[in-house]
């Protein structure tokens, strides 16, 4: 004779809380007043616009898109490299065991809310001040770049083994010492692997960017667009397609031979 299967107990608190998300799901659906005569032709219509870019793309502009991608791969370089020298020694206090606890806390509520706000809002509230500038994209990655690169390295300290730590203070060592000689060795491959994902992250945030005027291949693509010049267009996403995944392709592999335990070597 087989015994019951047993039934889950009752619980009121988690039965509510899924009917408040059903509920916000179905109330959000019926707010947005979706045209579904719309969606139907949304195939039809991609179709159509995939003609005009790429029956006959215009490649007299495939120099100056090249020129522009350059500019926003440079503007994603440097926002890259400023959020790195920010972001790195404040990760390390706010890590926990390395800072007091009011300044741990503070700086993670400080990347916590930077990581809130899009980096298109933030080069919105800078351009008030540089101008519409490649370098306020530059700005605006690495502002948000400070978000993120904070948390991961925060968290990257907070995973290295007790040992080499225990051993560093117990050599006599000053916290900048258990950090140099503790902490580092261990943490540098995920630090680095973090600077370059980041960086391809800041190369696709460029070309957005380039939408509210700040430079790169995002102010070209936004101008051909408005005009409506649509063999532009496709020569211009084809270059962004193309240069993102040349990036991609070259931060992965330097980043698999880190985290791998692999040397990088340079040959003239």
């Amino acid at each position: 004779m087989t015994s019951p299967i047993p039934r889950r107990p009752w619980r009121p608190a988690r039965a509510l809380a899924w009917g408040c998300v059903t509920a916000a799901v179905v109330l959000a659906f019926w707010s947005i007043e979706v045209n579904w005569q719309r969606l139907t032709d949304l195939p039809a219509e991609v179709l159509r616009y995939l003609w005009l870019m790429f029956s006959s793309p215009n490649w007299e502009k495939l120099p100056e898109a090249l020129w522009q991608t350059w500019r926003s791969i440079e503007m994603a370089w440097v926002g890259t490299v400023l959020s790195i020298l920010i972001a790195t020694p404040l990760s390390l206090v706010a890590a926990r065991g390395f800072g007091p606890a009011w300044l741990r806390w503070l700086l993670r509520g400080v990347f916590s809310l930077i990581r809130a706000v899009p980096e298109i809002i933030i080069a919105i509230v800078i351009l008030s001040v540089t101008g519409l500038t490649p370098f306020t994209g530059a700005l605006a990655l690495a502002v948000n770049g400070v978000g993120t690169l904070g948390k991961w390295g925060y968290e990257a300290v907070e995973a290295v083994p007790a040992g080499p730590i225990e051993a560093a203070r117990a050599a006599g060592g000053a916290t900048s010492e258990v950090l140099r000689w503790g902490v580092w060795p261990q943490a540098a491959p995920a630090f680095w692997s973090f600077w370059l994902y980041r960086f391809e992250i800041n190369v696709r945030s460029s070309a957005v960017l380039g939408l509210i005027g700040v430079g790169g291949i995002g102010d070209m693509l936004t101008s051909y667009t408005q005009y409506r010049e649509w063999s532009t267009v496709g020569v211009l996403l084809l270059v962004v397609v193309a240069a993102t995944v040349l990036v991609d392709a070259a931060s992965g592999a330097i980043r698999r031979r880190i985290t791998e335990g692999g040397t990088i070597s340079v040959t003239a």
